[in-house]
């Protein structure tokens, strides 16, 4: 869809991230999924409370606000987050700042993962996670807005650039799915931006942050995992039905193959 046009913009704005490669030909044994995230915020709740919790969590722990929270340096303990390493005690108190942060924002979770090896056998080579990951979560996407009466409004998502021919790929698959091409057989009125996260948007560095905890939840369902118990009551779930389980998978968490406890869309 174009940029511009006639139509008024919704209530809300989507930051997306991945967790994982997509490449089918050669797979990480130690992380063998694709996980794709859609963070979705209503536009006021993210200007007025989720942008200051953010600053508060940088200015308490580093001084400043330049820092970018990535969960790979976070996890590595590597640049500006060395201190992790040096004292027990701050990473703990960083740790328990960051996920009652990520527990406290109020944002709507899409998500898809992907097992590549059970998925390997049963798609051809020309086949692209990335795009099955983005056909899913763009249809729920669009399943949720209708709920939010937003159908028919003008939403923006915001995707990590990853590189020049990779974003090009991306954003022809993003308009063919947008077209009609999709499960809805219907045009999604979705406008695509790339962002470099080091421009410091905090919907990217949130949406950088909830994809890892949901790929390993996948990979290690019994074990402690608290930053996906974080996330877990944020995942849509189809009629806005209260999680007492996980009812949102096939809704707002679709895993590919699908397991045979999953529901049917």
């Amino acid at each position: 869809m174009s940029d511009h046009g006639e139509r008024a913009d919704s209530d809300f704005i989507v930051y997306v991230d991945e967790s994982g490669d997509h490449s089918l030909a050669k797979v990480d044994q130690t992380y063998p999924v694709f996980v794709l995230a859609f963070c979705v915020f209503y536009k006021n709740n993210y200007i007025e409370k989720i942008i200051p919790s953010i600053e508060h969590l940088k200015f308490r722990n580093f001084g400043h606000d330049v820092v970018v929270l990535h969960e790979r340096e976070i996890r590595m303990e590597a640049g500006q987050f060395g201190f992790l390493a040096r004292s027990k005690e701050r990473k703990e108190k960083f740790f328990s700042e960051l996920n009652a942060v990520v527990k406290d924002s109020n944002f709507i979770l899409i998500s898809c993962v992907i097992d590549k090896i059970k998925y390997q056998p049963i798609v051809n080579e020309a086949d692209n996670p990335y795009h099955i990951a983005l056909g899913h979560c763009l249809e729920t996407l669009a399943d949720l807005l209708d709920e939010k009466n937003q159908s028919g409004r003008r939403t923006h998502l915001i995707f990590e650039a990853r590189g020049k021919k990779e974003d090009a790929e991306l954003e022809l698959e993003f308009r063919r799915l947008c077209a009609g091409n999709n499960g809805r057989q219907q045009q999604y009125p979705f406008v695509i931006k790339f962002a470099n996260k080091q421009i410091n948007s905090t919907g990217l560095q949130l949406a950088d942050l909830v994809a890892r905890p949901i790929g390993i939840n996948y990979l290690r369902p019994n074990q402690a995992n608290r930053a996906f118990e974080s996330l877990r009551p944020k995942f849509f779930c189809k009629g806005g039905r209260k999680l007492v389980g996980r009812e949102f998978e096939g809704f707002g968490l679709k895993i590919f193959p699908a397991p045979k406890s999953e529901k049917p869309r």
